[in-house]
């Protein structure tokens, strides 16, 4: 891929090889002008120490209503009218974790972090490793001519299976929530007809509002119930539709993005068979081995939202002016050679200097990712599970050939033809 003076966010090239083509960028134009053709420009960042700076540095904001003395160009709203999403559901836009700024990120983080606890999370292993063997059990059931599609059958039903049980969604209406929710993130990441997204999230709205009723009149232990207790202590600040919101954001980033971690680390596990045997030689290797998938095969190319600065900010001898728009890229800073040795390399006894995480797969700063301790634990648990169950597994067809479903945020696999041997 080759740079020009305004990079175009929705190259295929970029979905297709977003490590090489994102370097290409970095090493050309380390803040670059970027465009998502009918909805904006703005400004990509791609090297580690800028991207860590933009994504902790207050003066870029989320809600470009925050930038004061004009009215920035909201680049969220273009797309969403790009897309084809109806007005009304904005308001879930809007309110969610990704959109918003000081005091009211911080008052809503505070509220669903004392339900989404450590504590929480940690009671939920045995409920992961059971989900997890359950699944395998079942795979050879799936197989056709000895081959079975490893994301359908247990990438992506372990964390739906896991969030469901979060929330406190039941187990016959986790497979209508995976769907729905697909639909949405596909369309919101450039993929879909805008009909199938407008559907979809109107049947999860209405769902999630019956779910928090539900759990006002029969509280339950999960996650639901706590959120509804927390806005009957505090009812004043926080709004059902804030409720939603969070509901919605913890599922979308609590499934798609885990099991597309799952499928794509088990790619380069299977593809690199020198560290697949350092793995299983070694389970005690697991929390690094995930971090390494995260840095090197992450799911999220680009930093979510973008941010806005709220004046003039000069960086890395750029001048990024007040209101105009900044997006990272996760995976540019996540193969910075300045930080990362070899950064091309996939290395499950990457030398870290003793620090448990150095990657920026789950974004940095205040918007660091809520659900990342729950991603880590199922991550352990899949790989774990899946190798000793499965010590022979293989890939059904080379790396190079497997289907892509990737867009301009994400990096993922359409299908993960395995054999189980």
């Amino acid at each position: 891929m080759t740079t020009h003076s305004t990079v175009n966010l929705t190259d295929p090239e970029l979905a297709r090889s977003p490590a090489r083509s994102h370097a290409t960028i970095r090493e050309s134009a380390p803040i670059a002008r970027a465009e998502i053709p009918g909805v904006g420009q703005v400004w990509l960042v791609s090297r580690y120490e800028d991207v860590k700076a933009v994504l902790s540095d207050s003066r870029f904001v989320r809600n470009p209503d925050n930038v004061p003395g004009m009215k920035a160009n909201n680049l969220t709203q273009a797309f969403r009218q790009h897309s084809g999403i109806n007005e009304e559901f904005a308001v879930y836009t809007s309110s969610s974790l990704t959109q918003l700024d000081a005091p009211e990120h911080s008052r809503l983080r505070k509220l669903v972090s004392r339900a989404f606890t450590a504590r929480r999370i940690a009671a939920l292993r045995p409920s992961v490793e059971r989900i997890a063997e359950d699944l395998l059990d079942a795979l050879p059931s799936h197989a056709e001519n000895g081959v079975v599609d490893l994301l359908a059958h247990f990438a992506y039903p372990l964390p739906v299976t896991v969030i469901g049980e979060l929330i406190g969604v039941p187990h016959r209406d986790r497979a209508v929530w995976k769907e729905r929710s697909g639909a949405v993130l596909t369309t919101i990441s450039g993929g879909a007809d805008p009909t199938v997204i407008n559907e979809a999230l109107g049947n999860l709205i209405d769902y999630a509002q019956d779910m928090i009723e539900q759990r006002r009149r029969e509280p339950r232990d999960d996650l639901t119930s706590a959120l509804v207790q927390a806005q009957e202590k505090d009812g004043d600040r926080l709004s059902t539709t804030e409720m939603v919101t969070l509901i919605f954001t913890l599922v979308f980033a609590g499934h798609e993005t885990t099991a597309t971690l799952i499928g794509n680390g088990t790619v380069a596990l299977l593809s690199h068979p020198d560290q697949r045997a350092k793995l299983q030689r070694d389970p005690a290797l697991l929390p690094r081995a995930v971090h390494e998938m995260l840095r090197w095969c992450g799911v999220i190319t680009l930093g979510g939202r973008p941010g806005y600065a709220t004046e003039d900010v000069e960086l890395n001898g750029t001048v990024i002016q007040r209101g105009e728009a900044v997006m990272t890229s996760l995976v540019g800073a996540n193969f910075d050679p300045r930080v990362f040795a070899d950064p091309d390399a996939f290395d499950i006894t990457r030398d870290t200097d003793g620090r448990p995480e150095t990657h920026v797969a789950f974004m940095h700063g205040p918007h660091y990712c809520l659900g990342a301790a729950l991603a880590r634990q199922e991550g352990e648990v899949a790989f774990e599970a899946l190798l000793r169950r499965y010590p022979r597994l293989a890939l059904a067809t080379d790396s190079r050939e497997l289907e892509l479903d990737a867009n301009l945020a994400q990096f993922r696999y359409a299908a993960i033809p395995v054999t189980l041997h």
